[in-house]
């Protein structure tokens, strides 16, 4: 792994924290309401600058970043009943600077993909008929071998159901051999130009499940698109965001429904840079894709009303519309600071778990497939 491509994973980490907190900040100044700090990542300062009325700083644990306003900061000189403090706006102002982050990192990850598309193409995949069997099981036992399945062929077919030229052969051949333990299932074979037909006999594992011993990948070939004008990159990248947010969405939906067997799936900091520099290696030009997808789950990370996210300030935001007045500040620091620290504390976990254990997530290879 080249320090090259580390360094362009971080710089893409890098950019889409600028990206959510360039949002908050703009939204805030756009409205003229104060904001006097401007800071990308935690802790004691790397670098810093002191514009007229804002602070930009580096810090030294890269783990996000954040937007400061002099509402409670002792040494303002603003006045306390100033109207452009943050805390003296009407509930829809604090609303739109304090969501605006989310949005920036969604719009943004649309652009990113309009801009794939419309220079190296976005990465698809030209699907033939079947599924093909890259790898069988490696022993003599294997149900696949004593049918006389070998690395290389194409299964056209299932008990006489033609598998398609699609994504969904995959999980056809597979809930055919899952369901089938212990019972024959005829396969339409393509091997060097010729079809066989051969029987296969699903073995029961202890799920009980039928399986039998072999990789399964889709048949055909990895090609690029790219937009031939204007509409086509709008309209392509459109498609390209949709298919990545539903994934996202599927994939947040699973971790919270089956929470003890995915957890093991979340990745951090070390991770995610791990990954993105192996894609930077491999196919730079999948960066952008790579980027929007981290993008997407910045933002819907953020939005899950939990405390020191942006989700959380909206949740105390909704809870003051309804009762009509402010949950004491004391309170919600208190809150904040202990969400502050339990993400932080979930952050160093990920760091130094995924830093002993640098793998690569098949979710995202899958998602280049």
């Amino acid at each position: 792994m080249s320090v090259l491509a580390i360094f362009a994973a971080i710089a893409v980490l890098a950019v889409l924290i600028v990206v959510h907190e360039l949002g908050h900040f703009m939204a805030a100044r756009l409205q003229g309401i104060y904001a006097n700090r401007f800071s990308l990542g935690f802790g004691p300062v790397i670098w810093k600058y002191q514009g007229p009325e804002t602070e930009y700083a580096i810090r030294a644990f890269p783990l996000g970043g954040f937007v400061g306003f002099p509402d409670d900061d002792p040494d303002s000189e603003i006045p306390p009943n100033d109207p452009n403090l943050l805390r003296n706006r009407p509930i829809l102002d604090r609303a739109i600077v304090i969501s605006a982050g989310v949005i920036a990192n969604l719009v943004f990850a649309y652009f990113l993909l309009v801009a794939q598309v419309g220079t190296v193409g976005i990465t698809d995949f030209n699907f033939q008929p079947g599924v093909r069997v890259p790898e069988i099981a490696l022993k003599s036992s294997s149900v696949a071998q004593q049918a006389g399945i070998k690395a290389g062929d194409i299964v056209l077919a299932v008990d006489g159901e033609t598998l398609g030229a699609n994504r969904e052969a995959i999980k056809s051949l597979m809930k055919a051999i899952q369901d089938s333990p212990n019972k024959p299932l005829q396969l339409t074979i393509q091997r060097d130009q010729k079809t066989l037909s051969l029987k296969v006999i699903p073995e029961q594992g202890e799920d009980g499940k039928g399986k039998i011993g072999v990789q399964l990948a889709p048949n055909g070939e990895v090609v690029r698109k790219r937009g031939k004008n204007l509409w086509e990159m709008f309209s392509n990248g459109a498609q390209e965001y949709q298919r990545i947010a539903i994934l996202t969405a599927q994939g947040f939906g699973q971790l919270i429904s089956n929470f003890s067997e995915t957890a093991e799936q979340v990745s951090g900091p070390v991770a995610i840079v791990a990954i993105g520099a192996d894609i930077a290696r491999s196919d730079a030009g999948n960066l952008f894709q790579f980027a929007a997808l981290i993008s997407i789950n910045l933002a819907i990370i953020n939005i899950l009303p939990l405390p020191a996210l942006d989700g959380g300030q909206l949740a105390f935001l909704a809870i003051e519309g309804i009762r009509g007045k402010p949950i004491p500040t004391e309170v919600q620091q208190n809150i904040m600071q202990t969400g502050l620290v339990l993400l932080l504390g979930l952050g160093i976990f990920l760091i130094l778990r995924d830093t002993a254990n640098l793998v690569p997530s098949s979710w995202v290879e899958n998602l280049f497939q």
